[in-house]
Formats: C-alpha cells, sequence, structure tokens
C-alpha cells in the first residue's frame, strides 16, 4: 500500500514567511509519486490567538486566574473591548489585504496601547505604512506578552516553549512539559492538527524541528498522534535533530515519536517510505534511529547517496497559504528588518560550506561539510518556478556561505534571463567579491547581505581558522555598501583565550565600520563550544576545559566550559548587545566605546582612523586579472559624431547618463565591446586577455595606454564591469 504523507512545520519559526524545509521535501516526493500534504501549525496557530474569539478566550480565561494578575493585564482588560474590535483589521493590514487602515492607526486613536508603545516615538521619520505596520507589530506583541504572561507560557512570535528545547539533555525535560494538559495555544495548535489529518489521512506524518523553538510543539503533535491516530508513523527530522539528537538514545523518545532522521531528509525519507510499503528491509534505511527491542537503534544501511543539488527537485509552497502570514516590523533597522517584513521564497545556492574550517563550527556534519554547488540554470529555473507559482519575487538564499562564484553565475543568469528578483543572503567576507562582483550582484536584485565577522579581531579569526581579516571585512563591506547593498554582520564574544581588552578592541573596530557606513545591522552573542565543532571535539587544543552537561540520551550540542585565560562576564554582552543596538539606530557612534560598560575596562588599543585606513586599499586595484570576464550593465549606447574624428557617446544608466568623449575609432571599438558584454541568453563575455590580444589600435600596448585613459574610467564607472 502506497504511503501518504503529512509534513508539518510546528510552532514556530516566523510570521512573515514559512520555513522551507516542507517545500523542498513536499517537492522532491510529489516529483517520485508521493501523495504530500504540507501544513505550517504555527501561522494556524498564531492566527487563531490573534481573532476577536481567540482574544476573547485570552481574556475569558485571564479573568478567571486565581490570584493577582501580572501588570500589564490589568490595563489591557480594561480596554477588551477596544482589543476585540481591532484585533481582525490589524491583522488583514499586516497580511497586506487592507492598506486603508494604515492612516488610521497612525492617527494613534484607534489602537489600544499597552507597555510596547513605549518605544513607538522613534519611528516618525517612517512613511504611514512602515509607521503603521510598526505600530500594529507593537500591539501584536502586547498581546503576545499577555497570553504568554497568563494563559500560553510557551508562546512567543517567534518561538515556542524554547526554554524546552534548549535545556533538553535529558527527555525528563520533554515528559514534564508534556505532563500538564495544553495550554490555550496548544488546544488551537492541535485543532488545526486535525483539520490537517482529517483532510489529508496520512499514514505518515513528518515532522521538521530547525530549532529549538520548535520542539515543544512537535512533541505535543506527536503526543496527540499517538493518542488519536497510533496507526499513524511519526517521523522527526530537521536542523534541530541533525545537531542535537546525533547520539539519541533514550527509548522513552520513542513512545511518541516512529523514526529520527538525520541529515538531508530527501534519502532518508524516500527509504523509509520504500520500507514502510515492504519494498526495503529495515536494516537498509538511511541515517534513521528506531526502537527495536525495547532499545534505540541506528540504522544506515541503504547503498544509495544523497541526493545531489540538481536531483532534489523543485520545492514548492503548494498548501501553505502565503496570504495569510503576517508582515510585521519589529525593528526599524532597514537589514535587520528583512527577516520579519514580506515573504521570501527559500533557496540555497549551494549545499554546505565550500571553506569549512572554522573551529567554533560544526564543519563535519554534512550539512555543512558536504559540499555542492547548484547549477545556475537549475537554480534560475527554480526561481522562475517559484515566482511562477507564489506570484513572489522575492528570494533569501539561506546558504550556510554562498559561494562568490556561484552567485556571479546566477546573478550572469538572471541578467540574461530578464529575470527580475530580490534577494539577499550569507556570504563570507571573502576578497573575492570584488566591488565589480558587488555591483553586478546589485544589478541581479541583491539587496543585502549577511556574513560572520564573528570576532573582530586577527589574532582570534586566525585562532579559529577563519580565513579573514577584520580590514578585509572592511574593504569587502565597503564594495557592498558603494553598489548599494546593506550589510549585517554576526559577532561573538569570549572565545577561547579571548581577553576584555580584546572584546573592547572589537567593539571599537565595529563602531568604526558603523560610523562609516560600512555595517547597517549586527549581532554579538556569547560563543558556546558545540559537541560537533573542532573546538567541541577537541578542547585542550583551544585552551579550554569542558565541564558540562553530561549527556542524558537526548539532546547533546551546546557545552559549558572554563576558559583560565580568557574572560566573558555577562556585564561584557549587556555592554556589547546596548552598544550594537544604538550603532543600528544611528545612535552613539562618537560615543567612548568603554561607556557601553557598567565597569571599567580597558582603553582600546585602536586608532581611531583604523576602518579608513583599512577601506584605502581597493579589491582589484591595478592591473585586471586576465582571465576576467566583461560585462555590462547599462543601457544601450548612443553615439554622436562631433567633428574632426571625434564623438560623443552616451552611455545610458537606470539613474543618469555617462558623456564620454573619444575618437571615432575608440568610440567603434567600445560600443562593439559593449554589445559583446551585454548579457543575453547565450552570450560569450570578452576576457581581458582575448580583448587585449585583440585590440585594434596599437594591439596590447594600446590597449594597455586605454586602460591609463579617462574615457576607459568613465566606462567603467557607467557599468563596464570586470568579473
Amino acid at each position: 500500500m502506497a504511503s501518504s504523507l503529512l509534513l508539518l512545520i510546528p510552532p514556530l519559526t516566523q510570521l512573515n514567511t514559512p520555513y522551507p524545509s516542507t517545500a523542498y521535501l513536499t517537492g522532491f516526493l510529489r516529483g517520485r509519486g508521493y501523495a504530500v500534504a504540507q501544513a505550517d501549525l504555527g501561522i494556524e496557530m498564531v492566527l487563531a490567538l490573534f481573532s476577536r474569539i481567540g482574544l476573547a478566550r485570552v481574556f475569558e480565561e485571564v479573568r478567571r486566574l486565581p490570584g493577582e494578575l501580572p501588570g500589564e493585564a490589568r490595563p489591557m482588560l480594561a480596554l477588551e473591548s477596544a482589543y476585540l474590535e481591532t484585533i481582525e483589521p490589524v491583522v488583514a493590514f499586516l497580511q497586506g489585504a487592507d492598506q486603508s487602515l494604515a492612516p488610521r492607526i497612525c492617527q494613534g486613536r484607534f489602537l489600544p496601547r499597552g507597555p510596547r508603545f513605549a518605544r513607538a516615538s522613534a519611528a516618525r521619520t517612517l512613511s504611514t505604512t512602515d509607521y503603521a505596520k510598526h505600530l500594529a507589530t507593537l500591539y501584536l506583541e502586547d498581546v503576545a506578552d499577555l497570553a504568554q504572561a497568563t494563559v500560553a507560557p510557551q508562546f512567543a512570535l517567534s518561538r515556542y516553549g524554547e526554554h524546552v528545547g534548549v535545556s533538553a539533555t535529558q527527555f525528563d525535560t520533554i515528559l514534564n512539559a508534556l505532563a500538564g494538559p495544553p495550554s490555550l495555544t496548544d488546544t488551537w495548535m492541535l485543532e488545526a492538527l486535525w483539520r490537517h489529518v482529517d483532510r489529508a489521512d496520512p499514514s505518515v506524518v513528518g515532522l521538521t524541528v530547525p530549532f529549538p523553538g520548535n520542539l515543544y510543539g512537535a512533541f505535543r503533535i506527536a503526543q496527540a498522534l499517538k493518542a488519536r491516530r497510533p496507526d499513524v508513523k511519526v517521523v522527526l527530522g530537521g536542523g534541530y535533530a541533525n545537531t542535537e539528537l546525533r547520539r539519541l538514545s533514550d527509548p522513552r523518545v520513542f513512545d511518541y515519536l516512529d523514526y529520527v532522521t538525520l541529515d538531508d531528509g530527501e534519502r532518508p525519507l524516500l527509504c523509509l517510505l520504500e520500507h514502510l510499503s515492504g519494498k526495503r528491509e529495515e536494516r537498509e534505511l538511511k541515517r534513521t534511529f528506531l526502537r527495536a527491542g525495547g532499545a534505540v537503534v541506528w540504522r544506515d544501511g541503504a547503498r544509495e547517496p544523497d541526493f545531489g543539488m540538481a536531483e532534489a527537485g523543485m520545492p514548492t509552497y503548494a498548501g501553505l497559504p502565503l496570504h495569510r502570514y503576517l508582515s510585521v516590523l519589529d525593528t526599524l533597522n532597514p537589514m535587520h528588518r528583512l527577516w520579519s517584513d514580506g515573504h521570501w521564497n527559500k533557496l540555497t545556492v549551494a549545499h554546505g560550506c565550500y571553506w569549512k574550517q572554522c573551529t567554533f563550527c560544526d564543519v563535519g556534519l554534512d550539512y555543512i561539510g558536504r559540499y555542492e554547488a547548484t547549477p545556475s540554470e537549475r537554480l534560475a529555473d527554480r526561481i522562475e518556478a517559484l515566482i511562477a507559482e507564489t506570484g513572489r519575487r522575492g528570494f533569501h538564499f539561506v546558504d550556510e556561505a554562498a559561494p562568490p562564484h556561484g552567485l556571479k553565475d546566477l546573478a550572469l543568469t538572471l541578467l540574461e534571463r530578464g529575470t527580475t528578483i530580490t534577494w539577499w543572503g550569507n556570504i563570507r567576507f571573502e576578497e573575492a567579491f570584488t566591488p565589480d562582483l558587488c555591483r553586478l550582484l546589485a544589478a541581479s536584485g541583491c539587496v543585502a547581505i549577511s556574513a560572520g565577522l564573528e570576532a573582530a579581531s586577527d589574532r582570534l579569526l586566525a585562532e579559529m581558522k577563519k580565513g579573514i581579516t577584520v580590514a578585509q571585512t572592511a574593504r569587502v563591506a565597503a564594495a557592498f555598501r558603494a553598489a548599494g547593498i546593506l550589510v549585517h554582520a554576526y559577532l561573538m564574544y569570549g572565545l577561547p583565550g579571548e581577553t576584555i581588552a580584546e572584546t573592547v578592541d572589537a567593539l571599537e573596530r565595529v563602531r568604526q565600520l558603523f560610523a562609516k557606513g560600512l555595517l547597517q545591522s549586527a549581532f554579538w552573542h556569547r560563543f558556546v563550544a558545540t559537541a560537533h565543532s573542532p573546538i567541541g571535539l577537541d578542547p585542550s587544543a583551544h585552551g579550554i576545559r569542558i565541564t558540562g552537561p553530561s549527556s542524558g540520551g537526548f539532546a547533546e550540542n551546546d557545552l559549558t566550559h572554563e576558559d583560565r585565560k580568557g574572560q566573558a562576564p555577562a556585564w561584557l554582552g549587556a555592554g556589547l548587545k546596548q552598544a550594537v543596538l544604538s550603532y543600528m539606530e544611528g545612535e552613539g557612534l562618537t560615543r567612548d566605546v568603554r561607556r557601553w560598560f557598567e565597569r571599567s575596562v580597558p582603553k582600546p588599543a585602536v586608532s581611531n582612523n583604523w576602518a579608513g585606513r583599512a577601506m584605502g586599499s581597493t579589491l582589484n586595484g591595478g592591473d585586471p586579472a586576465p582571465d576576467r570576464k566583461l560585462v555590462w550593465i547599462g543601457g544601450t549606447p548612443v553615439v554622436e559624431s562631433i567633428g574632426r574624428g571625434q564623438c560623443r557617446v552616451i552611455l545610458p544608466g537606470r539613474n543618469d547618463d555617462v558623456d564620454v568623449r573619444m575618437s571615432a575609432e575608440q568610440a567603434a571599438w567600445v560600443t562593439g565591446l559593449i554589445r559583446s558584454a551585454t548579457p543575453d541568453r547565450g552570450a560569450r563575455y570578452p576576457v581581458i586577455k582575448d580583448v587585449r590580444a585583440q585590440y585594434p589600435a596599437g594591439g596590447p600596448r594600446g590597449f594597455d595606454s586605454m586602460l591609463r585613459s579617462a574615457a576607459w574610467k568613465q566606462t567603467r564607472a557607467a557599468g563596464l564591469l570586470l568579473v
């Protein structure tokens, strides 16, 4: 009997767009003939709360609570009717269904104002729509705070019961969380579950758990399925399982689940479905935990390899109601808001990381260690298919680190096809991202990138084998910013051996990067040794000693450690966080970095013009590399004769034109070069070494002279790129 599947996203990841794992797996399995449905129970649970009926239920239950209510509850109860009247119009506005509400929200007398509105005044410079979206987000956050403080302690807008997942070294943590009756939001989640189970009647339910904030919801769902539909097989996988459940040994897990799979899900799920239909022996499953004879056993006998990027199939959002997601504005920072504002189709340029050397990273695990790029034509096909399916042209490339060469090929393919998208993604601060490559990426639709700067200290970057320097980061960020692309940096403190003085120096460098406009956003978190990283696997080689936690048969990833040389007190992290939040809002950029900390710290040993000097040298200065391609991103040139063998060449751009004077012979050569360098299907872009050899006016020496001319520099500035 053929298996039918229901793939579920448990609460809760994002409000604005579905997590992409089920979209990938649904497309893959449908392509192999399986009946697959998918659903995001997180957004359905949230919308049940943010409805007139749901919110009335919250207020009703809050009034029944014994004892003294939290401070925010009393004034909100007094405004119950105002909340009930406004909740559904606000949701429709944030779903993009009714933008006419924006001016009324901005008037200030429509929304009831709770505690979150204390930080609303800074938004006055926004457009009417964005300011209304920001106020509406604060309003929803107030409602979420009320629910969490009273009737749904697991609930938060971007996670669900996260405290359960982050501390679950023993399965008892999960059992304790499941022992009590379902909360109000649990009930809504389970009601959504049964709607989809009744509709799909699956024989297998797959639960994707990308983050700790999805784990509690996943086990609540599994608990309900085992109670009402014990005939349904329940499978769990996803990023959390891939990192934290690799040493799973507690058999009680399989009172709720039937299987746990690791790493990419396509091959393990396909093998499992073949096993359930009697076509494959149990021992020939792929990367799968199950219970046999009362013990947890590991099955990985399948001989077939994982599917390559070209074989994985076309993701599909069919079944995920994109129009119901909420585009919230919880931050005013233009870069940071990308994570929560608007729908983004999710794709990857490559599987894994092409660098895979960083000592803090899980470089040995499949999702990092197995690197494979997607062919650019195949990736462009997927982009066009998702545009056709969703009607949305926004794409977030969720790579560990998208390779420069892969992004270049994708950008050229998009320009050749005339495919218009807006995109952003994660990269490394590689010097391969030259100013010209950044301009090409911007021409293809890139608006933002994020990357790990990590330590902002060359000594620590070398220790962690990051393969970059801080000055290099400044130059790469400058190249992106010159192309109009926003830049976000991930940062860590408390790395093995890191001193407080080094952390203060790092903050000073970050301050200068913000002050120069090279960073628009950043996030600074404390270093944690992980079980599968080089540091976690060999801590003594990195000067630390692991102190816990001991393996309890369930999750194992984050480790505690002692560092005899390094210092990372909590107050240090609080100062870093406060500083970066201010920098992101354009504030405090001239403030002495020592003033962010509650305790005395050393004066930074970084010159106050460090960033300016770091930006001083260009990434692709000097003679162009002979194998660089010439690509034209401007409009069609217009040539006008101005007499005496001279021409005026007008090079059109999107915003302005460039007027270049040159000889008629040079004008003919330049316009011919531009024609051959213009992206088009089947284009064969000229290469510098060939152009130099074939230059008509004086051969290679004449070309070298041309490179130094003002006309060439103007043409390059107008859009003739070397990539």
